[in-house]
């Protein structure tokens, strides 16, 4: 039988708790409170931890003075489109590798772990010299080539997990009542696999839309820049504009705020039940 929890043991633990969510939050907290703090009040000291007189002349700046929101649907389209494309050769690759069996399956699987050990910069000389080539520099599209490139093999090797959680009894079934393997995929499978398949995508498009090292060797134009390209270029070399920089961040934010909110649910299943089996 359990025995309770001893009341000191549950303060102990919601204060631990509390410590962490503190440490955790507080950043966030505090690119917010910047954003709407006047540039006077950004450096005051002492420093203020509420703006003194809050101010929207950071964001103003921002979307009136730059192309600050030609960035945010650069960053969208890139995003949503490798996302996307990641999560639908992901759903195909690890079915594959899930049910069938055949010659050099496990040194395919043992590449693409490996693929996720090799750091960017060493293949970003041959990349880029390819991309030239292909005449795909400064070119959004470009850019979700190698996106997309990058996440297959982690998006494939993380939906054969949850191909493997699926009964092969129930594609059996629906082959026995005269469905295809493909249409018994899609329409068995991929019903129940909805959680992985979000937890899938929002793996990739988080993965997109935060990604720095490759958009700026590969993005120098003005109208294919995507968000973390524009916000680097707040940093120069003696002065950051961190008022303008802080209202980025908070815009910046919002799309994964708004789409791990409406999401949760299969991202929680999806995350605590896939990549775990095989």
């Amino acid at each position: 039988m359990r025995h309770p929890t001893p009341l000191i043991a549950r303060i102990a633990k919601a204060v631990v708790l509390g410590v962490w969510l503190l440490i955790t939050v507080f950043p966030l907290y505090w690119i917010l409170v910047t954003s709407l703090k006047p540039t006077a009040e950004i450096f005051a000291v002492p420093l203020r931890y509420l703006p003194g007189s809050a101010t929207l002349e950071h964001y103003r700046e921002l979307f009136s003075f730059s192309s600050f929101g030609g960035y945010l649907r650069n960053s969208l389209i890139v995003s949503l489109v490798s996302g996307a494309v990641v999560t639908a050769i992901g759903v195909l690759g690890g079915y594959v590798l899930a049910r069938f069996h055949f010659p050099g399956r496990g040194a395919l699987m043992l590449a693409y772990l490996v693929t996720q050990m090799i750091p960017l910069f060493i293949a970003l000389g041959p990349l880029y010299l390819m991309m030239s080539d292909l005449g795909l520099l400064n070119q959004m599209s470009g850019l979700m080539l190698v996106y997309v490139a990058m996440l297959v093999p982690f998006s494939t090797i993380i939906m054969r997990g949850f191909y493997e959680r699926v009964p092969v009894a129930l594609e059996e079934a629906a082959m026995v009542d005269g469905c295809s393997r493909l249409t018994a995929m899609l329409r068995v499978v991929v019903p129940v696999m909805l959680p992985g398949i979000a937890a899938t995508f929002i793996f990739g498009f988080v993965q997109c839309w935060n990604e720095l090292f490759l958009a700026i060797a590969f993005i120098d134009s003005e109208e294919t820049k995507t968000i973390p390209v524009a916000m680097n270029s707040f940093i120069t070399q003696y002065d950051i504009d961190w008022g303008p920089m802080a209202a980025a961040t908070v815009v910046s934010i919002l799309p994964t705020l708004v789409l791990f909110s409406f999401a949760r649910r299969y991202i929680v299943e999806g995350l605590t039940s896939g990549a775990v089996k095989g």
